[in-house]
């Protein structure tokens, strides 16, 4: 018999509020924060937003600045130096210890973000497999010398679903989807299954924007990170070694400005290709958290999207957590 979330009487443990890029989830979360600490609640954010973990890189981030924090607690903002490789299972014993401590301070923790895999490793209850360094050695070797069409096919051929989650362009991805087939047996098994388990009680809101107008919207945000000086920001960070990270070398925006630091890029193909490239990402985002079957949608540009929102943080309803099992 399948498990399915159920809802209970139990007060929520977190607030989670996702979306895709350019939605307005960080004023959103500052917003509600604040009303919340007009009740009396004391409240604190926690990131989960995978390239925002990088000291450094803030413009193509959209990352919040200190004052822009309101004198709200953030968490898991600057954490890695662009060298370091940014992974998910790491992520979640990073940010479920810091729920915790806000937890046990009294206070609210809401978590935002749009990296949906960092987003749902929190709120659900998912159970990494291990790895092996020979193994792992062995496919990225594989991935450089072969490219990531072919780790793709074969990752088709063993697991087609995952290879259509990741796609034929993520060789760290595929790297891990192949490895975890090689170790377990099975599937690729980090991605949210059908009836999730949850960790702890959880208040989901989404944000969204139609299509039509969060096109131009992203478009326009791109050209703004331009012009607030991300190529500098990049060059910047040349000294810091961001083209030896494994994940934030390929940061949408960066590696893009990097290119045209380069002179392989002028800046209009540079903008051009993030606009895409943010587009797309965009659009999986949307795929990802549509699945959240228990997430309360509010629309971005709505007058009334905070009262919405606060009207659902209703901390004597969430779905519950129930027994882990593996994912």
């Amino acid at each position: 018999m399948s498990t399915v979330p159920v809802v209970t009487a139990d007060p929520a443990a977190l607030i989670a509020i996702v979306g895709s890029t350019g939605t307005g989830k960080s004023e959103l979360s500052l917003d509600l924060a604040e009303r919340l600490i007009q009740r009396g609640q004391s409240v604190e954010i926690v990131n989960a937003d995978a390239m925002q973990f990088y000291r450094g890189m803030d413009i193509g981030t959209a990352k919040l600045t200190v004052p822009e924090r309101r004198g709200i607690p953030h968490h898991l903002l600057d954490v890695l130096d662009v060298t370091d490789e940014a992974t998910v299972s790491n992520y979640q014993t990073d940010a479920r210890a810091v729920i915790t401590e806000i937890r046990a301070r009294g206070a609210v923790p809401i978590l935002v973000g749009g990296s949906g895999l960092y987003v749902s490793s929190v709120v659900f209850d998912f159970q990494f497999p291990g790895t092996d360094p020979i193994l792992r050695a062995r496919l990225e070797a594989e991935l450089s010398t072969s490219g990531p069409g072919l780790m793709y096919t074969r990752l088709q051929a063993v697991d087609p679903q995952a290879a259509l989650r990741i796609g034929p362009s993520n060789g760290r991805r595929l790297v891990r989807a192949l490895e975890i087939v090689e170790l377990t047996g099975a599937p690729h098994l980090a991605a949210l299954p059908e009836e999730p388990v949850y960790w702890k009680p959880t208040v989901l809101l989404g944000l969204r924007t139609p299509r039509e107008q969060l096109t131009p919207r992203l478009d326009a945000r791109v050209e703004r990170m331009w012009a607030a000086g991300i190529v500098d920001e990049a060059r910047g960070l040349l000294a810091a070694g961001i083209e030896n990270g494994v994940t934030a070398s390929r940061a949408i925006g960066y590696a893009q400005a990097l290119g045209q630091v380069h002179g392989t890029r002028s800046q209009a193909e540079a903008v051009e290709a993030t606009q895409q490239l943010t587009r797309r990402y965009a659009r999986r985002q949307v795929s990802w958290f549509k699945r959240y079957a228990h997430a309360h949608w509010v629309e971005s540009d709505a007058a009334d999207r905070v009262d919405d929102a606060l009207a659902h943080v209703d901390l004597g309803s969430a779905p519950s957590a129930l027994p882990a099992r593996p994912l």
